[in-house]
């Protein structure tokens, strides 16, 4: 299947593979070390929100959970698209900076691009400011994704927008439920569930 964005896949890849030798390591590093990035990110925002309000730590907490929602929904839609790889279908296209993956994983959409798309939104909403960051980064993996071969842009632009509006629904819907039961955890006499839901802040 021809589409309509092979040209600038090879003109991409063409780029990447005249860039110099660090460039390449940094952007094949990246590409997979972004989400460790991201799972820092979440980490920090939760336990900073452990002082904050309740409602605070309720979106913190369904930061990750969101991102990890947007990924299934990545998931499915792969198993119903079946797009092949552009470093298998692209005829003509320079090799791959990374190891094609196999046939059978599938190219549309981008599931790094939905991690990222969501894990963005989804700390934003925790608090704003943090989107001057975390927004950067999710374009910089899902271009990564690109740059080293293994997706078409459309690919990674499908899987930004995926991961941002699941995870806007996400958080949205679960932010009452999450907060009521971060309430009873705050109340709780255990010391687990004190410990990890902080002492809270002023409301």
């Amino acid at each position: 299947m021809d589409f309509e964005d092979a040209e600038l896949y090879r003109d991409i890849t063409d780029f990447a593979r005249h860039t110099p030798t660090w460039v390449r390591h940094t952007a094949e590093i990246w590409t997979e070390a972004g989400l460790l990035l991201f799972a820092a990110l979440f980490v920090a925002v939760w336990w900073r929100a452990r002082r904050d309000t309740t409602r605070a730590f309720a979106i913190a907490v369904l930061a990750p959970l969101a991102t990890a929602v947007a990924y299934v929904c990545s998931e499915v839609l792969k198993s119903g698209f079946t797009e092949e790889r552009p470093c298998r279908a692209v005829a003509g296209a320079t090799a791959s900076l990374s190891v094609c993956p196999p046939p059978g994983d599938w190219s549309f959409p981008s599931n790094h691009a939905a991690i990222a798309g969501a894990a963005a939104i989804a700390l934003a909403l925790t608090r704003h400011a943090l989107i001057l960051l975390t927004a950067p980064l999710a374009l910089l993996m899902a271009f990564s994704r690109v740059f080293v071969g293994v997706h078409y842009p459309h690919d990674v632009v499908a899987g930004l927008l995926l991961g941002a509006i699941v995870a806007t629904a996400a958080v949205r819907l679960g932010t009452r439920p999450a907060i009521r039961l971060a309430q009873a955890m705050r109340a709780s006499s255990a010391p687990s569930a004190r410990w990890f839901t902080g002492p809270g802040g002023p409301s």
